[in-house]
């Protein structure tokens, strides 16, 4: 914990120097698009497109986050012009609790949710009563609560939908209990509980692959679409939407079949 709010308040002594709201031109001309990314895939999928948006006259800069709260802040501040870190619901939830209008400006690429475990190497070897660690954030805590819906594991009250919670189960016939951690910490207490849902964008840095390490994952039918998240009436901005096409060229492509070639990240059309 003490790691976490370490890196948040390094994050916001970082940000007085991007306070301004619009997009800024730099001393060679260009504009300047400030995109806040979690590392991994996000960042590193931007990073790719630099050159890219640089021959448009966009000088893009990559601010990355280490958490699902100050992206968002950043935005509707004016200090960046576009976050991509976070999943359509995720962002509407964020909108209504926070009333807020942020919008999204194209979606790019799916990361699989799975459950994991160090100590069983099936669903079924888990046993009776076993703890399960799942986001705690609304959007994802729902998602993680739906994996297990979905694959028979508990059953959810017909209301519950993708904001469902552990009081939403209405049927727990392994009696799992339910852990909720903050989303980043999962990885580092996967071995501490008997097994956890982790986000593809947690997991992938910290070497878990869905479809090799998951003992359950989500299937391809998911609306869990990451997206480039602008404040409402930029997002058909010039270079916003050069941002959302420079992410669905060839070379992002290439990159994703190169690198994530087990299905960690799937692009959308």
């Amino acid at each position: 914990m003490k790691k976490i709010v370490a890196t948040l308040l390094i994050a916001l002594v970082a940000f007085t120097a991007f306070a301004g709201g619009a997009a800024e031109t730099s001393a060679d001309g260009n504009i300047v698009l400030r995109v806040g990314a979690s590392p991994e895939p996000h960042g590193t999928l931007l990073s790719l497109i630099v050159d890219q948006l640089a021959e448009q006259g966009i000088t893009l800069e990559i601010v990355e986050f280490t958490d699902y709260v100050m992206p968002n802040e950043a935005l509707q501040a004016g200090e960046i012009e576009a976050n991509y870190f976070q999943h359509l619901p995720y962002l509407e939830s964020y909108n209504n609790e926070h009333g807020y209008n942020l919008v999204s400006a194209g979606g790019i690429h799916i990361e699989p949710m799975a459950l994991y475990s160090t100590k069983y190497d099936s669903v079924d070897a888990i046993p009776d009563g076993a703890t399960i660690a799942i986001p705690n954030d609304p959007t994802n805590e729902g998602r993680a609560l739906l994996l297990l819906a979905n694959n028979g594991l508990i059953e959810l009250s017909e209301d519950a939908g993708v904001e469902a919670i552990p009081a939403d189960i209405t049927s727990n016939p392994h009696g799992y209990e339910f852990t909720e951690i903050e989303a980043a910490s999962l990885p580092r207490v996967i071995g501490d509980v008997d097994a956890a849902i982790i986000n593809g964008n947690y997991a992938i840095p910290a070497g878990l692959i869905a479809t090799r390490d998951g003992l359950l994952i989500e299937g391809g039918e998911s609306p869990y679409v990451n997206v480039i998240a602008v404040r409402d009436g930029d997002q058909d901005k010039p270079e916003i939407q050069a941002l959302v096409e420079a992410l669905k060229s060839s070379v992002v492509s290439d990159y994703v079949a190169e690198h994530y070639p087990n299905g960690e990240v799937i692009l959308v059309d």
